[in-house]
């Protein structure tokens, strides 16, 4: 993973403590920026496409990407809808590169191998496909060996309905045999789609059994579970309409908040109307699940800073070593974990 420069991290230090200070997350760390809200899809568990609008111009999104990058956060991911749906994609790519920020493309596109991907890789620094049920597109598996030959961290992101809990572990296996990590998520029920959302103690269970079978594969940290059993969601990270909006507290309450073509964000974030909003995702009691209201806080913690980082590591050692010397450093980095989850525990 590169090194942005010193610059780059002082907002997210502040952040960090103005937030310890607070008592609250009143600064986020993490940004999804739905970039557009076309899509190939309309997978049964998203509401998409009851928010369409308008693509905003290469010159609105450059200006949203220059907030984020004098805020706190420190890695903005381009989603959708279809981010490769929008013309302008490698210059925004290109600009991306340029701010504060690492920057994650989260694609579900059956036709990436056809894309540019070689001209645009040296521009993402991680890249997730999502690859399920809802999407209909689990013949991506197949382009997985291809994809982690390109010089970009690549995981697999897939959505876990009720129904599909028991088809984890082949998906697990696949990306460990091609060189990938994976993210699980919960398929969170929203407004206007269908509701999903499976067992979390089972899905739990799963995860924890695959973690053992297949280690240094699943980047879903074990305080993402902590986190929605005891009902701790946060605005920690945010989610950015395709009007450039700022959905806040969360996007599964629907409400938004400013332009931030126009509105800076810090500012805003420190306002009276934003501390309402806060205030409101306090006391909601939908405890929907939704992946980063629920894992962000989290990753302040070491023991999940380096639970989530190490299936990263662990593919970069595997590109660069022989498989003898990455089962090596594997074992290495596996046994440190376990001792730093043990001290962590007690």
């Amino acid at each position: 993973m590169r090194l942005l420069p010193l610059k780059s991290y002082i907002p997210t230090v502040r952040g960090l403590i103005a937030n310890r200070m607070a008592g609250e997350a009143v600064y986020p760390f993490y940004a999804s920026f739905k970039i557009t809200s076309r899509c190939h899809f309309g997978c049964p568990f998203c509401n998409v496409r009851r928010d369409r609008s308008a693509d905003r111009s290469t010159a609105d999104i450059k200006a949203v990407l220059d907030n984020l990058s004098r805020s706190s956060v420190l890695m903005t991911s381009f989603e959708g809808g279809e981010p490769l749906l929008r013309d302008d994609i490698g210059e925004l790519l290109q600009y991306a590169r340029t701010c504060g920020f690492y920057l994650l493309f989260t694609t579900s596109a059956r036709d990436l191998m056809d894309q540019p991907l070689r001209e645009y890789a040296p521009y993402i620094d991680f890249l997730h496909v999502s690859i399920d049920e809802g999407h209909d597109n689990l013949c991506m598996f197949e382009a997985l060996p291809r994809l982690c030959e390109l010089p970009v961290q690549v995981s697999v992101q897939t959505v876990v309905t009720r129904d599909t809990v028991g088809c984890l572990a082949d998906k697990v296996r696949r990306c460990r045999e091609a060189g990938a990590n994976i993210v699980i998520i919960p398929a969170s029920p929203m407004e206007g789609a269908q509701n999903c959302f499976p067992d979390m103690d089972a899905l739990r269970r799963t995860v924890e059994d695959l973690r053992r079978n297949y280690p240094g594969t699943i980047h879903t940290p074990r305080k993402f579970f902590d986190a929605y059993a005891g009902r701790r969601c946060s605005p920690a990270s945010v989610i950015i309409a395709s009007d450039c909006r700022l959905y806040y507290p969360c996007h599964i309450l629907g409400t938004k908040g400013p332009d931030l073509t126009v509105t800076d964000l810090n500012t805003w974030l420190a306002g009276d109307e934003a501390r309402a909003m806060r205030r409101r995702m306090r006391a909601c009691t939908r405890n929907c699940g939704w992946y980063q209201y629920y894992s962000i806080d989290s990753y302040v913690s070491p023991i999940t800073v380096w639970e989530s980082l190490m299936p990263m590591l662990i593919q970069a050692i595997r590109r660069r070593g022989g498989r003898r010397s990455a089962r090596r450093s594997t074992q290495r980095l596996m046994s440190r974990a376990r001792r730093i989850f043990v001290r962590q525990r007690q």
